[in-house]
This record gives C-alpha cells, sequence and structure tokens, in this order.
C-alpha cells in the first residue's frame, strides 16, 4: 500500500461519527463561544457541586451534536473534583431507542451499577430481590439455571442476561416489563441500599457518587392514545427518575424539551441544558466567520495527526473553497461533518480531496434528507427559513427530532442570549423545499 493510500486510511477512520471523544482527547474543539456560550461544566458541573443534597438534571440537544463528549468532559471535570462517576449509553446493551420504558431504563441502571460498584459495596439486597423473582424471570433470561446456586459474579452476569433481551429479543421485552414492573418501588429500595453502602466504601479520593445516563435523547416518540413514552418516563415516572441516592443526568429528546410539557419539566428539574449547534451562518444568512473556523479546527485536529506538514487547503482538500462548502454543508452539525467529510475521503483515490468528491457526498447526505421530510412539511420548513422561528406543534418537534431543523443560539450586545432556529443547510437544495419557498405569500 503506497504511503498516499495509508495515510487516505487513516483519514477515513479518524472521522468516525460515531466514536465519541474521550475527555482531554487532543482532537477536542471546544465551541463554547459559538454555541452561545454553552458550557455543560458550569451549567450541570458547578450545580453538582453546589448541591448539599442529590440533584437529577436532564441534557439535551440534537442527536449527533456532541453530547456523549461533553458529558465525557463533564465526567472528567467531576472525578477531578472527588466524585466517583458511573457513565453509560443506556442503548449500548439494555435499551432499544425504537421502544423504551421507564422499566428499562431502570433496569439498565440496576445492571450498569452492579457492574461498576459490586467490588466497592455489598450488592446483596438487588440479588435478594432478584433471587424472589427469578421463578418468574428466569424463563425470560433464556436460562434453567438456579440463581441459588452461583456466586456473586454469576448472578449479576444473569441479571445482566435478562437486561440484555429487553433491547436484544423483542418479543420478550412487554413479558419482563410486566414481571418487574409492580416491584419497581421494592427494587429502587434495595439499589439505594447498595448505593449507601457504595457510598461509605468509596476510595479515600472519592466522596460522592454521580451517574450518567447518555443516550436516552435517541428514544423514538411512541403515542399511546394521547400519552407519549417521553411523558411515561419523564413525567409520569419522575418520582422514579430522581429516586436513586446519588446525583443523576440523564439525557432527553430534545422533541420533549420543546413540548407543551416543557414547563412540567422545569418544575420537576430545572431548566434542561440544551447542546446547539455551532454557528456558521448569522441568522441574515451570513458566513458567520467564527463558527466556520471553529467548524474547520474541528477538522483541521484530525487531520494534523497524521498529516502535521500538509495544507489543509490545498494539500488534503484541493481549495480552500471545497473546505469552506464542506463547512457550511454540515449545519455546525458535529456528526454531519464528519459523515459529509469521512464520505468524502471514501470517494477519493488519492489526495487531495477533490470539489467532486465534496459534491457527491453532499448530494448523497441531501438526498438521504429528502427521504426524511413528509409531503406536507416542506411548507414548515420554508416558513422557518423565512422566519427563524418554530412553533410549538409536534410536526415542528418531528423536524427538529431528525434534524431538518436546527437550533443555534448567540450573545447579543447586552451579552443575553438569544436563539433561533434554521432548516439544515442540504435541504436548501432540494426540489421540494424550493419550489415550498417560491409558494410562500
Amino acid at each position: 500500500m503506497s504511503s498516499n493510500s495509508e495515510l487516505l486510511k487513516k483519514l477515513y477512520n479518524a472521522f468516525n461519527p460515531f466514536q465519541p471523544l474521550p475527555a482531554g482527547d487532543p482532537n477536542y474543539v471546544d465551541c463554547q463561544d459559538v454555541r452561545g456560550d454553552a458550557d455543560i461544566l458550569e451549567e450541570l458541573g458547578n450545580r453538582i457541586q453546589l448541591a448539599n443534597q442529590n440533584t437529577c438534571q436532564l441534557y439535551s440537544g440534537h442527536r449527533g451534536a456532541g453530547k456523549s463528549t461533553e458529558l465525557l468532559r463533564l465526567k472528567d471535570y467531576l472525578e477531578a473534583r472527588k466524585f466517583y462517576v458511573v457513565y453509560f449509553a443506556a442503548d449500548e446493551e439494555d435499551i432499544d431507542s425504537e421502544d423504551a420504558q421507564y422499566t428499562d431504563i431502570l433496569l439498565a441502571c440496576t445492571r450498569r451499577l452492579l457492574q461498576d460498584l459490586k467490588t466497592i459495596g455489598d450488592p446483596q439486597p438487588v440479588l435478594n430481590w432478584l433471587k424472589e423473582r427469578w421463578q418468574d424471570l428466569k424463563d425470560l433470561a433464556l436460562t434453567e439455571i438456579q440463581i441459588e446456586n452461583m456466586n456473586v459474579e454469576m448472578q449479576i452476569c444473569q441479571f445482566a442476561k435478562l437486561t440484555a433481551n429487553l433491547r436484544a429479543v423483542p418479543e420478550l421485552r412487554q413479558q419482563i416489563r410486566d414481571k418487574v414492573n409492580p416491584h419497581t418501588v421494592t427494587l429502587i429500595k434495595v439499589l439505594n441500599e447498595f448505593i449507601a453502602d457504595v457510598k461509605k466504601r468509596l476510595p479515600a479520593n472519592r466522596n460522592q457518587l454521580a451517574v450518567i445516563i447518555d443516550n436516552l435523547d435517541r428514544m423514538v416518540l411512541v403515542k399511546d392514545g394521547e400519552r407519549t413514552n417521553y411523558e411515561e418516563v419523564f413525567l409520569d415516572r419522575c418520582e422514579q427518575l430522581k429516586a436513586l441516592d446519588c446525583h443523576l443526568i440523564y439525557t432527553v429528546p430534545i422533541a420533549m424539551v420543546y413540548s407543551t410539557r416543557a414547563t412540567d419539566l422545569r418544575d420537576i428539574y430545572g431548566d434542561p441544558q440544551i447542546l446547539p449547534m455551532v454557528m456558521v451562518k448569522t441568522p441574515h444568512g451570513e458566513i458567520y466567520q467564527p463558527g466556520i473556523s471553529k467548524v474547520k479546527e474541528v477538522i483541521a485536529r484530525r487531520i494534523r495527526q497524521f498529516a502535521p506538514d500538509k495544507s489543509i487547503e490545498t494539500e488534503i482538500f484541493d481549495t480552500p473553497e471545497t473546505l469552506e462548502r464542506l463547512c457550511l454543508m454540515s449545519g455546525g452539525h458535529v456528526r454531519n461533518l464528519l459523515l459529509l467529510t469521512q464520505d468524502a475521503i471514501g470517494r477519493t483515490q488519492d489526495l487531495p480531496i477533490s470539489e467532486r468528491a465534496v459534491r457527491r457526498a453532499i448530494t448523497q447526505a441531501r438526498d438521504t434528507y429528502r427521504r426524511a421530510v413528509e409531503n406536507q412539511q416542506w411548507i414548515l420548513l420554508a416558513e422557518v427559513s423565512r422566519s427563524k422561528r418554530i412553533i410549538n406543534d409536534d410536526q415542528y418537534r418531528s423536524l427538529m427530532f431528525n434534524r431538518c431543523l436546527l437550533e443555534y443560539r448567540y450573545l447579543d450586545e447586552d451579552g443575553e442570549m438569544q436563539r433561533w432556529y434554521d432548516i439544515h443547510p442540504l435541504i436548501q437544495g432540494i426540489q421540494e423545499f424550493k419550489e415550498a419557498l417560491e409558494n410562500l405569500p
């Protein structure tokens, strides 16, 4: 393989869009000043430090905006301040985002706390709870093993099998919920006994416990009559969500934050913190150079680790205009930026990455967005494109959930945070959108 081919391979993998950066990664770019001064360490971390009692906070934003990377920064920040932090992505092993309910989340939290803290505290109260219900649950864990005959490690393993089936075996999912639902209060009670024991035995350099549950924002909206699964989890079950005896942070779907229940969320959890897009254009449609520079820096950091001596604008990309177009078409959405860049690299046989490769990556992504929009929604997108505002309506929330509408923030001359909305830039080139824009009164 030639050195150029080897470099292309390294660059292609450097733009993996589905791998959040760990805390302290040299590729991380601080975009706070082009995101309306949003700072997770101040908005979530400082509140946890100052509070005398346990806190329960919500964190939201568009999928792929960079929330997981920010939450991993928060984990590092808290650990540097004597916190023991359990972080996990709920949809990786235990929860199906297409069909998630509160019971699934509680079981996922239980499994992960057992797994992470079993060597610190005594998990026996939780395992006793499991033993009492094992006769009902063992078939749903797809095992005939008698849990009484196992050591602690194996008992926890069997619990993990049960939660794994929540995600992997749809036909068992509701059966597991039906068996566990009547006992969620007692499960929380024994889980808190375990947590209390853990907190007594934390290492000397740790004096508090925090749990961060990521990727709940990926939950797909499901309606059952007038109620939604979002309401069932974050409102109907709020007391149970908050009941664990530690500091808690849950990610929440952005559509829930912009629903008619937003004030209820605020009353229960305080204001949910939202991670907006990197602002690459102003509300008036002009290029916002500070934002573009940050987006270019996101690309440059990942390239420089493998090609420190090459010019990004003329040796990696064929022209500065090609690079800028790629940055603008991302809309300041980090995952879209990585996807577009990786796709353009995947269409490149030899450096530099050409305007043609970038154009084809943009065209491919634009077609995906075209398929995501229902026919009656084109007029809504046209209206937002003109007004830069959204209406509190399910259709607009749907368009935010699938990233067709993006949120931006900036500080005005008085230092006040201003919020505005726009369509994803990829949508601007879609014929149906152009026609809807022309037909606006």
